[in-house]
């Protein structure tokens, strides 16, 4: 247990915690550490028997995983994964309210979508984002659901630019406020909490289907972006989510999901000790970057603990070569599957 040390002692958790998580890894073959750094989209054949084939850490569920379905049939259907499962799963959705909703939108599961977090301050301040956040996640946990991935801790003031509608709409320091509001209401509603998009979407475009490149000075973002996500680690986010923007002052070569120097800021510069997780690897903004190994792979090289993906059975099965190539080391895997382990325990997914 010895390449667990480091993580041992840095950890905040109780004891308990991290024991437990070092027996379940110690009992664990590497293709199912492996699977388990693997949020996929739900496959839309076979997902039963394929959570429990690839051992997947979790499952991405969209509208359409909802749409047209009552209450019971959504529990059901997220119960068949988690008996299908010998690791609990992580069950995520993207409710963050607004343009993006995954589960409101179904008027089975609620009368109208959420709204998004500027109509809500607009309407009753943080009090109703407070409140807004009660009721989200007590919707979502009832269904199953143990992972939102929100807030979105971008900060935008410009209405024009893409993450614009997403985000909170405010400076740095009240966008602060917001992701501290909501990430607190979370923890204590025990519902799994994703900051998002690490380091900072600023008005870069849409890189669900280009590469968006972002020009600003390194310390625009110390002085700004990330004081949103300073906030959310200091009260206890779960997760933070890393865009597939290119930060030029940051890695001007990689997008900043496949860039050892951006998770370098988050743990070292920023003290997060958190599961670090990319967005997803199936938008068009990643595919451009071709190298010797497969996208999967620098993204576990870069330091990501979890990989969002439609591509789960290929990107394991990548993983896998790396490590018996000996690109990738097996004690990194288990520095990766420590977090999220300890991270299913203290959110009561994994006993």
């Amino acid at each position: 247990m010895n390449i667990y040390s480091d993580l041992v002692e840095e950890s905040e958790f109780s004891d308990h915690i991290t024991t437990r998580s070092l027996e379940i890894i110690t009992e664990m073959t590497l293709k199912e550490k492996v699977g388990q750094m693997f949020i996929a989209q739900r496959p839309s054949t076979d997902s039963v028997q394929k959570a429990s084939d690839w051992a997947l850490g979790g499952y991405l569920l969209f509208a359409y995983d909802f749409s047209g379905l009552s209450k019971s049939e959504v529990i059901a259907n997220i119960q068949s994964y988690q008996h299908a499962s010998r690791i609990n799963m992580f069950i995520a959705v993207d409710e963050e309210g607004g343009t993006v909703n995954r589960v409101s939108r179904n008027s089975a599961l609620r009368s109208s979508p959420f709204l998004s977090p500027q109509q809500l301050f607009e309407l009753g301040g943080f009090d109703l984002i407070a409140e807004d956040t009660v009721e989200k996640s007590e919707l979502l946990s009832s269904l199953g659901i143990n992972l939102n991935l929100a807030p979105v801790a971008d900060v935008s003031t410009d209405n024009q630019s893409f993450i614009y509608p997403r985000a909170f709409g405010q400076d740095a320091e009240i966008t602060a406020k917001y992701v501290r509001t909501v990430v607190n209401v979370m923890k204590e509603m025990g519902m799994g909490s994703a900051l998002k998009h690490f380091p900072g979407y600023g008005d870069s475009f849409d890189t669900h289907f280009v590469a968006a490149h972002d020009n600003r000075p390194l310390e625009a973002f110390y002085s700004g972006d990330f004081i949103p996500f300073i906030a959310g680690i200091e009260v206890g986010a779960d997760m933070i989510m890393v865009s597939h923007v290119i930060v030029e002052s940051i890695d001007p070569n990689l997008p900043a999901s496949l860039s050892p120097e951006v998770n370098r800021i988050l743990r070292k510069d920023l003290g997060f000790d958190g599961v670090i997780i990319t967005d997803d690897l199936a938008m068009g903004a990643i595919g451009q970057f071709v190298s010797d190994y497969s996208i999967a792979v620098l993204a576990v090289l870069a330091g990501n603990d979890m990989i969002i993906t439609a591509d789960f059975e290929g990107q394991i099965m990548d993983i896998l070569a790396a490590v018996e190539d000996g690109v990738i080391s097996e004690s990194m895997i288990d520095e990766a599957v420590f977090r999220i382990i300890r991270l299913k325990i203290q959110l009561g997914i994994v006993y």
